[in-house]
């Protein structure tokens, strides 16, 4: 049955078209969704739809969901990571809302950081002026001001998405509240004893003159130099070796002024070999004595240009005692490096590269810094006493460094300064050199400078991984962190072996920063004793400043305001300076989000409530922003701030490719609303698998447009025929056809199925339920068969409003299950339908009874759709063909051998089924030109053409078309619709 009926009057025939319950709506066809989301969020505004959604939750009483927001940084517009990010979070708090939850979102804002700071910074490089020369308040007033402008840019830009949440009052790592509230925090780690100041190498970048943690640093390609150099043994138990060098290799030639000692693998082979054969010229020169793993000696050679070697011996690295560091005893070192080199075993030491022996920095690697600790009496028996300061903070060598005082190993943009190539040139000069090359490797860069870093020995201030504390039972910071990260929910589940790994493994939290825009490093320390100021009264002191004037105060006040009304003699105290890493504002903000908002307080499922705290952010977060709120929290409280926490993975362009400028392959979120809006957009989001990696570009969004085109008009198509539902009107399913029953059954199933989707947050399998539910079962089957009910039943007809009531179900179901993710379809949708409602988000999934289920019936007509299935396909055959224009100029004979299909199709209008005019059923095997389907064996179809004359209402051809004498050219059943619509006066 067509949608539009010729309405066209032949022959002085009737209008019947306007006799038909044809769709009605509003609705458009055309969604103009880039023109109406605006108006839409205008509404929600108006009805301040946030307010009445927390309203609701209250006065229900409904336990709490609360997502807690990871900040973004306030410096720039969005981007689709962006979006990605808060339009997952918005499917789950809407979604989790009408699943019955007080599901509550409070935006939130990153401030402080490099991020802004570096902005302003360079600002000032444009205009040619030193930012160290402003005074720092002045330089945090304009960072504020910065981010200022950016939050309000960036919260039109997620509002557009369509993200509901408290946009009026969000919370702000630069407020007043939260910047006393980081304060706060800082000094539980210091009265706890877990805050201390050590010197340890760090993570450095010179561009940005601070340290930055491992979640500040990314991997990018660097060439390197490389270089082979010998030290020379002073002191073995083995005479063989008197004369040889033990030779390292290094990647960074300008820490060996810095060298303090070898490392060795227990594991690894070693043999002792000399040099036979060698160009005159070479650095590596006949009858040379070099000490190396066995498994890399013939590469070394050939770096080295040695034309012949052998192995003289075995070697065990344990006899060498003691080498001489390259630079010893040379003129105008004045004894720098005139102390002894130790050969110490290592277990990080390998033989897949290098030499097998590790020159070892201990002021400029991680593993040589732990060295050194393991080995301090070793070290001091060497003339070592601390670990040595030999670069400053702009990469430069300190001016007590011989020879190479002032070279920069880095310049103020990252490029590569002198420092390399004069120690190269000087290693070469003093005969210490063997081989030099080039290397492409993985090296560590700052992810916002995209400079490379160094390792650097610098004093900081840390949180203890391994120490224990009174206030967590006698237990360390990492036990108590492992601990909670097994209880924690992790989606997917993969994401706890990830972050489990990280702590087990990471170093000593670094948390201060040599930066001006944070909060400050609250704590005052003795200048003679170096201990800690503990006072509870100058910890409120400091925070109740900190409320009043923000965290400008600890540089606007001399130490005298805080210390001296306590009793305290400022001159014996030092305020630290340095600012808080960014880490841990951020890592802070479930202390002055949830545990100081009302309407944001919890007791969570771990204290034996039934409320659950969400954090949702990228996989690369768990080294960010879930790792460093796990340990703040549980050095603070001895507990995760979160009872689940969700990952997603990043967008690339269409062939996998990381987006950027340079490519021109930049997808812009603003770009999307603009041309086909949001809800595409959230389309994408929940249909893809964000667990990992996404697509997006031009070609993929077109799929997810014809996708929403599908899923709209089917809405539609449900709108126009409500428009003749009358709720009084409607019927107990007990007295409904077979097929609306069945319709029925599958609600029920997909109530099921979509909650338990909607509370794992597995949002692919709500649209993959949703989009086979709309186009499979309603718009390609039942809608199908029904639209000749619909449109061309009497009014009394039973089927008729049977069919209307399973659309109203099915409407109310469709609408609400999809709100979450088209959440402006579905309101305009709703609208439609119930002009007098408030919003659709304000409602829950609607209850679908039990008593629906009814598998039988279920199985039943499965084995009829796969029956129409061979019918359908026979037909369009026969379309194609050009035999028949439509369905209803066909009478099939359909042939059924199979029992359980023919049981199952016995004693239906099969013909309306297949919306054909007639259908002849038989139970054989049928000619053996008859159509069939291998997927569908034991059905055979026949083609037969419809017998009889056309109904001038329904189209549809029969014999008894003329029986009626009143309406001789129509159907009896359209003679009796168009008689009872006579009589209502129609």
């Amino acid at each position: 049955m067509s949608d539009k009926p010729d309405s066209s009057p032949v022959n002085d025939a009737p209008d019947y078209a306007s006799t038909l319950y044809l769709p009605q709506t509003d609705f458009p066809m055309r969604a103009g969704l880039p023109r109406r989301e605006p108006e839409f969020l205008a509404r929600w505004n108006e009805i301040d739809l946030y307010r009445k959604l927390r309203e609701q939750g209250t006065r229900e009483k409904r336990d709490r969901f609360v997502l807690h927001d990871g900040p973004p940084y306030a410096n720039g517009n969005i981007h689709i990571g962006h979006a990605l990010n808060k339009i997952l979070k918005d499917l789950i708090v809407r979604s989790q809302q009408m699943l019955g939850k007080d599901s509550n979102y409070v935006p939130g804002w990153d401030c402080h950081g490099l991020p802004i700071e570096w902005k302003i910074e360079e600002q000032y490089r444009a205009k040619g002026l030193d930012k160290d020369a402003v005074d720092k308040v002045e330089f945090r007033k304009e960072c504020r001001v910065f981010a200022d402008k950016w939050i309000d840019v960036q919260r039109q830009e997620f509002k557009r998405l369509g993200v509901t949440g408290d946009w009026d009052d969000p919370y702000l790592t630069m407020s007043y509240d939260a910047e006393a509230q980081i304060a706060r925090e800082i000094m539980k780690f210091a009265r706890s004893g877990q805050l201390y100041r050590g010197s340890k190498p760090v993570m450095w970048s010179a561009v940005e003159k601070t340290a930055l943690a491992e979640a500040e640093v990314e991997y990018h390609e660097k060439t390197s130099h490389t270089i082979w150099v010998k030290f020379p043994v002073i002191a073995t138990d083995d005479p063989a070796l008197a004369d040889a060098s033990v030779v390292i290799w290094t990647t960074t030639p300008w820490t060996i002024p810095a060298n303090r000692a070898i490392a060795y693998g227990a594991h690894i082979a070693y043999g002792l070999y000399k040099v036979t054969g060698a160009p005159e010229e070479n650095w590596a020169k006949a009858g040379d004595l070099y000490v190396v793993a066995d498994a890399l000696a013939e590469e070394i050679f050939k770096a080295a240009r040695v034309e012949s070697f052998e192995r003289v011996a075995a070697v065990d690295p344990k006899v060498i005692k003691r080498c001489a560091h390259p630079f010893r005893g040379l003129d105008g070192a004045n004894g720098y490096w005139d102390f002894d080199v130790p050969v110490l075993p290592a277990d990080y030491v390998t033989d897949d590269a290098g030499t097998g022996f590790v020159h070892t920095a201990p002021g400029h690697g991680a593993d040589d810094y732990v060295t050194y600790l393991k080995h301090k009496a070793v070290f001091a028996e060497c003339g070592t006493t601390e670990v040595p300061h030999t670069v400053a903070e702009d990469s430069r060598y300190f001016p007590h460094v011989p020879f190479f005082a002032g070279l920069q190993i880095y310049d103020h943009k990252g490029k590569d300064g002198k420092a390399n190539a004069a120690v190269i040139d000087k290693l070469a000069e003093v005969g210490a050199l063997i081989a030099r090359g080039r290397l492409k490797h993985q090296y560590p860069h700052s992810w916002r400078s995209k400079a490379p870093l160094l390792f650097r020995n610098t004093p900081q201030w840390f949180i203890a991984m391994d120490k224990p504390v009174a206030i967590l039972d006698g237990k360390t910071l990492r036990e108590v962190a492992l601990t909670a990260i097994s209880k924690t929910e992790w989606v997917p589940e993969s994401g706890e072996n990830r972050i489990t790994g990280m702590v087990e493994n990471r170093p000593d939290w670094v948390v201060s920063r040599q930066r001006a825009w944070g909060v400050p490093i609250t704590v005052f320390v003795h200048k003679e004793t170096g201990e800690l100021l503990a006072d509870d009264r100058l910890d409120q002191a400091i925070a109740e400043s900190f409320e009043a004037e923000g965290a400008d105060a600890w540089y606007q006040n001399d130490p005298a305001f805080y210390l001296a009304p306590l009793g305290y003699d400022p001159a014996e105290y030092e305020r630290v300076d340095d600012i808080l890493d960014v880490w841990f504002d951020s890592g802070s903000t479930h202390s002055f989000n949830m545990e100081t908002r009302p309407d944001l307080a919890v007791n969570r499922i771990v204290d034996g409530g039934r409320d659950q705290v969400m954090y949702l952010e990228g996989s690369d977060q768990h080294r960010g922003w879930f790792q460093h709120s796990l340990l703040e929290a549980c050095g603070t409280r001895g507990r995760a701030p979160f009872d689940i926490v969700l990952t997603h993975g990043f967008v690339l362009d269409e062939k996998g490719m990381k987006m950027s400028k340079s490519m021109g392959n930049v997808v812009a979120p603003q770009d999307v609303i603009k041309d086909s809006g949001a809800d595409i957009l959230r389309l994408w989001v929940a249909a893809s698998d964000y667990a990992d990696d996404l697509r997006i570009g031009k070609e993929i969004l077109k799929t997810f447009v014809e996708t929403y085109r599908k899923l709209r008009n089917t809405i539609r198509w449900m709108l126009g025929s409500l428009h003749h539902y009358k709720p009084a009107e409607a019927v107990d399913p007990a007295q409904m056809p077979e097929l609306e029953r069945f319709v029925l059954h599958r609600l029920a199933e997909l109530d099921e199925a979509i909650r338990e989707a909607y509370r794992r947050f597995d949002y692919k399998r709500v649209i993959f339920l949703l989009n086979g539910f709309m186009t499979s079962d309603l718009s390609a089957f039942y809608f199908d068969v029904r639209k000749d009910t619909l449109y061309c039943d009497p009014p009394s007809s039973l089927a008729r409003k049977s069919a209307l009531t399973v659309i109203d179900r099915c409407f109310d179901c469709v609408v609400t299950w999809i709100a979450p993710i088209l959440c402006f379809t579905a309101e305009e949708a709703w609208l439609t339908r119930h002009p007098d409602a408030l919003s659709v988000h304000l409602e829950t999934f609607p209850e679908v009874p039990a008593g629906w289920r009814d598998a039988a019936l279920a199985e039943r007509w499965a084995r009829v759709r796969r029956v129409r299935r061979v019918v359908t396909g026979s037909l369009e055959i026969e379309r194609n063909a050009k035999n028949i224009r439509s369905n209803l100029d066909a009478a099939p004979i359909v042939h059924v051998t199979d029992p359980e299909l023919l049981a199952a199709v016995e004693g239906l209008n099969l013909a309306d089924i297949c919306i054909t005019s007639d259908l002849t059923l038989r139970s054989d095997e049928g000619p053996a030109d008859a159509y069939r389907w291998d997927d569908v064996p034991g059905v055979a179809v026949v083609f037969a053409r419809a017998q009889g004359t056309k109904c001038a209402r329904s189209w549809k051809i029969s014999p008894d078309v003329g029986t009626d004498p009143d309406y001789p050219d129509v159907t009896p059943r359209d003679a009796q619709a168009l008689r009872e619509l006579k009589a209502m006066g129609a």
